[in-house]
Order: C-alpha cells, then structure tokens, then sequence
C-alpha cells in the first residue's frame, strides 16, 4: 500500500561520507549542534571513538535512537540501514520522535553505493525517503596518498554530488590545485568547495536535489578546458569527441581507477536503439558504473529527456520543452571504475537517428 505522499513531504536524506579522518564527524557536530531550527535524524554507521560528543547527547532511550541536546535524534547501525530507516519511520509515525531530514554517516571505508541503493530497491523507503545528495569530504593533506592508496576513497569521489575539501591550510597552493584537478577529472559534475574545521554553510549542503532528475547538470568547465582551449566551446559538427583525462599533465602520473567524461552530441537519437544499448551497457558495466546523468535530445520528441543512473539502476523522465529557437542536444556524464569510454562513445553515436 503507498501513502501517496508528495514529493514534499518525503523526509530528505543526505548521505555523508569521506575518507577516516577527512573530518565527518567534525561537520556532523557541527551540524548537529547549529541553530538551523530543523529536526535532523543521524544515522551512523558506526559508533567509532570519534563520534558524537557526550556533551550532545541526553540520554540513551535504548540501545539504537538516541536524542540530542538541540532536539536532533542520533541512532547507530547495529542491524541494517533498511531496517534502521523503517524504525525511524514507525517512530516518526507514532509520534514518539520528530525530525525533518535524516543524514547518514558512512564508515570512512564504505562505498555509499550500495547506501544509495537502499533508497531506490526497497518501495517501503522510496515512497517515504527522498535521497538528497551524496556530499564526500577530502581531507587536503592527505587525499592524494588516500586517492592512490584506497579504491573506496575513489568511490567516494566518484559518487559525490558535493565536495568538500578538508585542512586545506595544511597544504601549498600547488598541492591543493593538483588534489582539485585530480578531482575534477574523477568528478566533473560535484562542485568543490573547502571547509575549515567543519564550518560549511549548512544551507549549502542540505536540498542540494543531487539525485533529482531535473537538477542542472553541471560539468565543471576545468574538465574540458584543461587539456583543449577549444573544449569547452560549442562545436557546429555533430558530435563533439574532446575528452580531458588522458592528457592532463597534471595528472598524467595517476592511474586512477574511478575517471570520468561526457559525452555530447548535436544529433537526435534513435529511441530505440538507444534505450537498447543503455540497457545493454547497464548489464555489462552496471557495477562499475557509480554515477551517470544526461539531458537527452530524442528524434520525435518535443521535449528534453532526462536521465540518471546508480550502478544498475537507471531512471529517465521527460523534461523541459525545447524552445522554438534552441539549440537542442545531448550532454551526459559518466562516472565509474575503469571504463572503456571508446566502446560507451562509439555505441552512442551508432544509436544517432
């Protein structure tokens, strides 16, 4: 049975993740602990010796839900996230807790894929938790070493709507442009930003609608501009094959195993074989696929299609109309651990009408 709820009264969930010592909890203290006059449920993944401070926390009702000092509910994983989710939302339900949104703190060794999953393979989850955003922070000093060292720190990157970089003063100006770029070139589509023991605008990471389809997609223009002066503008031919990661020097020296590029197009495709060969490279790459998104330009519809995907699952919803003199086209991002971009590349145009 749904509930029918609409779309507003979903409870937004923010996923927080990042690297150990990156400084989570710093800005999940924060955050806690800010008048922002929102109920905020915490779900942590693991009650490390580092999680939230005592001086936050009231008392312990029982083993799993805990009630902060500012109104803000705490509860630990101790069985799994889908059971978690559903607790809270019997006890939200029965009135014995209130909160807004809920975030969840991943243990600095996770994926968040399969925690973004959750939200869209379980239909009791999906009808009542909306999945905001992924935001991954990234500890200055160390993220270069933790990038070339730990495959899940590249996930995190990968999958990340909002980053945040950590201790920034800890480092020079060069080693932080070289991390940036790095990032960039994982990530083309998350903004960037750095934070100082955790103060970020909170008004910035909460309602970013990161897995909203109709959401801008954002490329960050360093991704084209860095290798090709040229990449970044419109091109007039049909399809536009500039893609960054291979030749940046700055990069030339990491190997990393989660890459990003886009894919753009003039050309209208075929629905037919488009939907065929996503379908196809969904089954092959699922797994390796953490993020895609596009804005499509279809033959034979009036209207911009959107599109976006987690590993094997994949949505796609009409958008806005084309306006008579627009210039209609493709753009889409793709975002995973060694793909064969050649093979994505070629397979889209052959699905060009």
């Amino acid at each position: 049975m749904t509930t029918g709820l609409k779309i507003d009264n979903m409870v937004p969930v923010t996923i927080l993740t990042g690297f150990l010592g990156a400084g989570k909890t710093t800005l999940l203290k924060r955050l806690l602990s800010e008048n922002h006059g929102q109920r905020i449920a915490v779900i942590e993944n693991e009650f490390g010796p580092e999680s939230i401070d005592n001086e936050l926390l009231v008392q312990e009702s029982d083993e799993q839900i805990i009630e902060l000092s500012n109104g803000c509910v705490c509860c630990t994983i101790r069985g799994d996230l889908q059971r978690a989710l559903g607790e809270l939302r019997a006890k939200r339900k029965a009135g014995d807790i209130a909160f807004d949104r809920i975030v969840i703190e991943t243990t600095g060794m996770a994926n968040p894929g399969p925690v973004c999953q959750t939200f869209f393979m379980d239909d009791d989850i999906a009808e009542y938790y909306r999945l905001d955003s992924v935001i991954t922070i990234v500890d200055a000093k160390h993220g270069m070493e933790t990038l070339n060292e730990q495959e899940e720190a590249q996930k995190q990157v990968g999958f990340a709507d909002r980053i945040l970089v950590s201790k920034k003063d800890l480092v020079s100006d060069d080693e932080f442009q070289a991390l940036r770029s790095r990032i960039v070139h994982m990530n083309p589509r998350a903004p960037i930003t750095t934070v100082h023991f955790g103060e970020a605008d909170i008004k910035d990471l909460l309602d970013i609608s990161g897995f909203n389809l109709n959401t801008i997609l954002d490329i960050d223009p360093a991704f084209l501009a860095d290798t090709h002066p040229d990449a970044a503008h419109d091109h007039d031919h049909g399809h536009d094959h500039h893609h960054g990661h291979h030749h940046d020097h700055h990069h030339a020296h990491h190997s990393d195993e989660i890459g990003a590029f886009v894919y753009r197009s003039n050309d209208a495709f075929d629905p037919e074989k488009l939907e065929e060969f996503l379908g196809g490279i969904v089954q092959v790459y699922g797994p390796d696929l953490l993020r895609y998104k596009g804005i499509l330009y279809i033959k034979g519809i009036n209207r911009r299609m959107l599109f976006q995907g987690v590993h094997m699952m994949m949505g796609a919803e009409p958008g806005k109309a084309w306006q008579a003199n627009e210039k209609r086209g493709t753009k889409m991002v793709f975002i995973g651990r060694k793909l064969p971009e050649d093979i994505f590349r070629q397979g889209l145009d052959n699905c060009l009408a």
